[in-house]
């Protein structure tokens, strides 16, 4: 992408994908200017963090490390993609459950 557009949303894309918390401090960095880089982060990194906590409350279930230990792999997996795209300013969804993402939180 490389545009002025998505240079000005990178600062909200890449603080989205800190924490729960940098999503919602992205949100709003982003919500007067309303960047469509930006905002597609945002529902990426929502989507992610979101997935981290229902997945995580399911695995914690097993106690055990043969099954959470490859879930913590995938998740970071996924974070770091969208992380790394944010970065080079591109909006690729991120692998598996991204294009859901981008429809279920249309709202941002």
């Amino acid at each position: 992408m490389h545009s002025n557009y998505a240079k000005e949303g990178k600062t909200a894309a890449i603080v989205a994908y800190l924490s729960i918390i940098g999503v919602i401090i992205a949100y709003f960095l982003n919500n007067d200017a309303k960047n469509t880089f930006a905002n597609f982060h945002i529902r990426q990194s929502l989507g992610v963090w979101i997935t981290f906590y229902l997945l995580g409350a399911l695995v914690s279930i097993f106690d055990s490390w043969f099954i959470s230990f490859p879930f913590y792999i995938f998740i970071v997996i996924l974070i770091v993609y969208g992380f790394i795209t944010a970065i080079r300013e591109e909006e690729k969804p991120v692998p598996f459950i991204g294009e859901q993402f981008q429809k279920w939180f249309n709202f941002i």
